[in-house]
């Protein structure tokens, strides 16, 4: 009890000391908090001697006439003596946010690819389990097999694998790399690059989470992998989208089905998910990648729009044809 007592007798006698230590150094820290302020916000340079006036040989009272005109004087500086403190800090952090964009900006960019990544991520998720031995299950080229639900297993046929997560997420990366493209080419690679560290971050993860890979070697050695995967997926898909759907249909058998056997009416599925998704970007201003952001999965209910038959499907073949009997009448 008497131990209890000391501490507090010591622990009243510190509150007392900090209060009037606070007491006495506040007004001091206000006067030096408002002096901050007024030079970051209100000290202007002094207008110099125009080159112009030197050189016609102006008289030097004319000089200090155009120094002293009242559009070249600075306003008087603001009182702020009589503002709080918490109205000073805002003053102060505003004059300093001006000239610190280049520090924030990697800060603002983690945040807002962080939310953009996890909508990539969890499109195609999956989970391993394993039996009472820790052995999961393979498939026929060694890759552990997961357990997956969504319109991606479910309906496309996907199989759950790592390697199918990762290249669902890099397709839905890919798309939000489109309209990171329209940034200003100051602020673009910031945040290209967060968004492409977000998932090597988690793909490490998935790999010693459900994976056990826990030699650090082993896992630098599929990241380097997956890096070359990534800037393969890039080019394909860029030229898909410039050369037309047939080359990005081409690209997506490629990568997501691995050049197998696969449902031509998925894979156009996917060619009008992937256009819908730009679509929806390219009307979209840069505040979308501050808030919440989600695919425009209807795209994927919309089979319908895909059973219906091009009329360019056949025009090549008619084109043929005509030219054949073109030729044919001529040559009667």
């Amino acid at each position: 009890m008497a131990s209890h007592f000391a501490c507090r007798a010591c622990r009243r006698a510190l509150q007392q000391q900090s209060q009037i230590f606070a007491q006495a150094t506040r007004p001091a820290q206000k006067r030096a908090l408002a002096t901050t302020v007024s030079r970051a916000a209100k000290i202007t340079p002094e207008p110099p001697t125009t080159a112009a006036g030197l050189e016609n040989n102006d008289d030097l009272s004319k000089q200090k006439a155009l120094k002293d005109s009242p559009a070249s004087k600075s306003p008087a500086p603001e009182n702020l003596e009589n503002l709080d403190s918490a109205s000073l800090s805002r003053r102060l952090a505003q004059q300093l946010r001006k000239h610190s964009v280049s520090t924030t900006e990697p800060y603002a960019a983690y945040s807002g690819t962080k939310g953009m990544f996890e909508a990539c991520a969890r499109q195609a998720d999956y989970k391993i389990v394993r039996d009472k031995d820790g052995e999961a299950p393979t498939t026929e080229t060694g890759e552990e097999l997961g357990e997956g639900d969504g319109w991606w297993y479910k309906e496309l046929g996907l199989t759950p694998t790592f390697n199918t997560w990762a290249q669902v997420t890099f397709l839905h990366m890919y798309i939000l790399t489109t309209r990171i493209r329209l940034f200003p080419a100051e602020h673009a690679p910031t945040w290209h690059q967060n968004l492409i560290d977000h998932f090597f971050y988690e793909a490490e993860k998935r790999m010693v989470k459900w994976h056990n890979i826990a030699a650090s070697g082993v896992r630098n050695k599929y990241m380097h992998d997956l890096h070359i995967q990534w800037r393969g997926v890039v080019t394909a898909y860029d030229e898909g989208l410039v050369k037309g759907d047939a080359v990005l249909a081409t690209a997506l058998w490629r990568n997501l089905y691995k050049a197998e056997e696969i449902d031509a009416r998925g894979l156009a599925t996917l060619v009008n998910y992937i256009r819908a998704n730009l679509f929806k970007l390219d009307k979209s201003n840069d505040a979308l990648f501050l808030g919440g952001f989600e695919f425009d999965t209807a795209a994927l209910r919309e089979p319908k729009l895909v059973d219906k038959e091009s009329p360019w499907m056949k025009k090549p073949f008619e084109e043929e044809a005509e030219k054949k009997a073109e030729n044919k009448e001529k040559s009667s």
